[in-house]
């Protein structure tokens, strides 16, 4: 018995649960589109409406009547209103405006038929210029945060309808969508500018890629070593040229050379002994050359510094000699 009654209960709480949820009707200020959606609460309908309208996850959000902008904050005003009621979901800095049409305030006791659809999509463009316009008219410092979209809805208005949604003379409403014109032409030179400038940096950032990747390899070809040899691949290269290898050696390489010997360079480098001996007392008579030259130097510096001290003890005597004359 009571496990039915466990059963029962469970579907009795679903069945309310299903009862609790409200098909609604969710819009934004523009009234382009409009979503159905079904929400048990106020704050479940912020969410999903939020999805469906593609607001930023996190947005600030209030609820409005579409058609009449009343705020709509109280949870059980939201549960008492009638299903398919219509609402309007508003960002940061965002305004109700009402829409261009007469249904004598009764659209929420009927549900939107396709011609009542249709109407709100003509009137869409309308009334969100018209929206546009009556922020322009309260703070004029809204243009900066306006889209290129609502921007260019604005240019395209007449301008004798513009003027008479503004309050303004037919001649400054002119020079508004001027204005405003000018604006779109700059955002838009603003954005090919960023567009250049990002592909100039890609194709030097690709640039500096290849450069650094050729002097890695470059690096790693002079340093690669020949396994059989234990010479460097440059060495080798630089030994195999045709004229005068050893002068393009260092100190370090020629002396290597020396130790491996006649057979082993010959071996080495794939030539006959008699070219490889050359090589060889080529190498040997450029080592001896640069030693000779490293030790004229060094004997040059001793004499001079030799010559330096006997002067210094020259004039040391001859300064003794003259205070002892003196005494």
């Amino acid at each position: 018995m009571n496990h039915w009654t466990l059963i029962i209960g469970s579907n009795h709480n679903s069945s309310e649960e299903m009862t609790d949820l409200k098909p609604c009707k969710v819009c934004r200020f523009d009234r382009q589109k409009s979503y159905g959606v079904v929400a048990h609460s106020l704050d479940q309908l912020k969410t999903k409406g939020s999805e469906l309208l593609g607001f930023c996850p996190g947005s600030t959000v209030s609820v409005l009547l579409e058609e009449d902008g009343t705020v709509v904050e109280d949870e059980a005003y939201f549960l008492c209103l009638p299903s398919n009621t219509k609402f309007m979901l508003l960002r940061d800095k965002e305004m109700w405006s009402p829409a261009v049409r007469i249904d004598g305030g009764t659209a929420w006791l009927r549900s939107d038929s396709v011609e009542a659809d249709a109407v709100d999509h003509a009137s869409a463009e309308t009334g969100a210029w018209q929206c546009l316009s009556s922020q322009l008219k309260q703070d004029l410092t809204a243009i900066i945060l306006m889209s290129e979209a609502e921007l260019q809805s604005l240019v395209d208005v007449p301008c004798s309808d513009l003027a008479s949604a503004l309050g303004f003379e037919p001649k400054k409403a002119q020079s508004l969508q001027d204005t405003l014109q000018q604006v779109l032409d700059r955002r838009e030179e603003q954005r090919q500018s960023r567009e250049l400038l990002q592909l100039y940096l890609k194709t030097v950032e690709t640039e500096r890629a290849q450069a650094s990747m050729q002097e890695s390899e470059a690096v790693a070809e002079e340093t690669e070593v020949d396994s059989s040899s234990g010479i460097s691949s440059r060495t080798l290269m630089v030994l195999k040229g045709k004229t005068s290898p050893e002068t393009r050696l260092s100190d370090q390489e020629l002396q290597m050379v020396l130790n491996k010997g006649v057979a082993s360079m010959a071996r080495v480098l794939g030539w006959e002994v008699d070219r490889a001996s050359a090589l060889v007392m080529a190498c040997e008579t450029e080592l001896k050359g640069r030693l000779g030259k490293i030790q004229a130097l060094q004997s040059i510096n001793s004499q001079a510094h030799h010559v330096r001290l006997s002067s210094t003890t020259d004039k040391d005597q001859e300064q003794t000699k003259r205070k002892k004359a003196a005494k």
